[in-house]
C-alpha cells in the first residue's frame, strides 16, 4: 500500500507560507515577458498544491480499493438463479437487465431490499397517468424487477423446505404481473396499464407483508 504523507507535516509547511494576498505578482517575476499579465498568488493556491501532493501520492503503488475488501477490481460477477422463477412459456423473464451488479447483502439484507423494492414499485402509481413518464416507468420496472428476481432466488434457496414452495409461488405471481404491466406500458395502453398496475400492487403488498 502506498505511503501517505504525514498530514501534520503538510499543514505545518502550509502555515509557514507567508500571506501573499493583495501582493501583485507579474508574469515577469516568473521569467515570462508579458508585463500585462498579473498572477494573484494566494494561500488558497498553496493549499491546492498541498492537496495535490497529499492525494497524488495515494495513487502510487497498490490502490486502497484492492485492500479494503469492499471494491471489485475484476469483471463484474454475472448473477444467475437456481430456482424455478422463469416464465414457463419463454424460459426467462422479459424484464431482466444484463450487466447489473447485485451486492450480496446477506439473506436479511435481501429480504429488506425486497420489501423496499416492492414499496418503490407501488409508488410508481403516481406516474401511471402521465404518459410522458412511461418510458421511465418501464426502465424502473426492469431495474427493480431484476433486483427482486435475484433477491427472491437467494431468499428461496435459504428458506426451509416448508417455505420454499409458497415463496416460489409468490415470486412467480409477482414476476408474471410485472411482465404484463411492462407490456401494457410499452404499448401505452392506459386502461390495460391501470388494470395490470392494480394487480401488481396487490402482489407487491403481499411481498412486503411476507418479507416483514
Amino acid at each position: 500500500m502506498a505511503t501517505t504523507p504525514n498530514l501534520n507535516t503538510i499543514f505545518e509547511s502550509l502555515c509557514q507560507i507567508p500571506k501573499l494576498q493583495g501582493t501583485p505578482m507579474t508574469a515577469r517575476n516568473f521569467g515570462i515577458e508579458a508585463p500585462d499579465v498579473t498572477v494573484q498568488a494566494t494561500r488558497r493556491r498553496a493549499i491546492g498544491l498541498g492537496s495535490i501532493v497529499l492525494f497524488g501520492n495515494v495513487c502510487i503503488g497498490n490502490s486502497w480499493a484492492e485492500d479494503n475488501g469492499f471494491w471489485i477490481t475484476g469483471p463484474l460477477p454475472v448473477p444467475y438463479a437456481i430456482n424455478d422463477l422463469n416464465n414457463k412459456e419463454t424460459g426467462t423473464r422479459t424484464f431482466l437487465k444484463k450487466g447489473i451488479y447485485i451486492a450480496d447483502v446477506g439473506i436479511k439484507g435481501r429480504r429488506r431490499r425486497l420489501k423496499r423494492s416492492a414499496f418503490d414499485l407501488i409508488a410508481l402509481g403516481d406516474l401511471i397517468d402521465q404518459k410522458d413518464a412511461w418510458n421511465y416507468v418501464r426502465r424502473y420496472l426492469h431495474l427493480k424487477g431484476t433486483f427482486m428476481y435475484f433477491d427472491f432466488d437467494e431468499v428461496i434457496s435459504a428458506a426451509t423446505e416448508d417455505d420454499k414452495k409458497p415463496l416460489t409461488d409468490l415470486a412467480n405471481r409477482l414476476f408474471d404481473s410485472i411482465e404484463k404491466l411492462e407490456v401494457a406500458v410499452r404499448k401505452q395502453d392506459y386502461p390495460q396499464t391501470e388494470t395490470c398496475y392494480q394487480a401488481t400492487t396487490a402482489v407487491l403488498e403481499e411481498v412486503m407483508s411476507r418479507m416483514g
